[in-house]
Formats: C-alpha cells, structure tokens, sequence
C-alpha cells in the first residue's frame, strides 16, 4: 500500500497546498493565449485562437487586469453623459411637440379667421343696404360707392384669409 506523504503530515498537505494555489494565482494574470490572424479563400480577414489554414500570423496581444476603481468612474461617466443625452432628447422632442402644437393652433385660428372672412364677405354680398353705428347710437347707412368699396375690402380680406 502507497502512502502519500502529505497523509503523514497534514499540515505540510496544506502548506503545499497554499502554495500550489498561491503560484497559480500569481501566474494567472500573465495567461495568454496565442492570437492568429489569416485570410480565408474569400478573402475574409479572420483572427482565432485555431487557424484552420497555414499560414497564420501570429499577433502578439497582450492584455492586463482591468483597474476596478478606473472601470466603475468610466461606467458612472457614461451613465452620467446618457443622462445627459436623454435629457436633451426629451427637450428636444418637447420643443418639437410644442412647435407642433403652435402649428396646429396656428392652423386652426387661420381656418376660424378664413371662415369669418368668407362670413362678412358672403353678408356684405347679400345684404342691400350696410350701415355703421354712430357714437351717438344711430346708423348712418352706406352709400353705393362705400358699399362697394366695403365689398371690395370684405374680398380682398377674404381672399388673403383663405390663401
């Protein structure tokens, strides 16, 4: 029957152990692993671990351990610059919204103002006789050539209303 000598000596066992964990832990940082770049028959530039053709070229890469402090500022300032992009994005589109909404308005109060025109116009057209109010509370009926003119002025009115 064999005997391992670590069984004799348990704490020796684990200082081996803690030493064998120890350099592969010291040695893990420095794993790389070969890096090949070669160009398949359709002329598609690949990189593999494996080059299934020969020749590869062989890339030296070289990696290292990512500083976690350096990592997370970098991770907090683009969330911070997205924040930022979201925000002008969202007034952005507010502002365009409102524009929007001014356009509309804008549109309909040119309709009301169209329909008011085409309103006096079509009263001024039908009626024989138009007259003013006086300060004093009278009328002072119109004369042919000012009821003309009050025509002329209810189209030209019109016509810019309704353009």
């Amino acid at each position: 029957m064999l005997r391992s000598p670590f069984v004799a000596f348990p704490a020796a066992a684990l200082l081996a152990a803690q030493a064998l964990t120890l350099a592969f832990a010291l040695h893990a940082p420095c794993a790389t692993a070969d890096v090949y770049k070669y160009t398949d028959e359709k002329g598609n530039v690949l990189y593999t671990d494996k080059p299934s053709t020969l020749p590869a070229e062989r890339l030296n890469v070289q990696s290292r351990r990512t500083d976690l402090v350096d990592a997370q500022a970098r991770s907090a300032a683009d969330q911070e610059r997205m924040q930022r992009n979201a925000q002008a994005f969202d007034d952005e589109r507010a502002q365009r919204g409102e524009q929007r909404q001014a356009a509309q308005l804008s549109a309909q109060d040119k309709a009301e103002r169209c329909a008011k025109a085409r309103q006096r116009y079509d009263a001024y057209m039908s009626s024989q006789k138009l007259y003013e109010q006086l300060p004093n509370g009278e009328r002072r009926y119109l004369s042919s050539e000012e009821l003309d003119a009050a025509r002329a002025s209810a189209k030209a009115s019109m016509d810019v209303m309704c353009q």
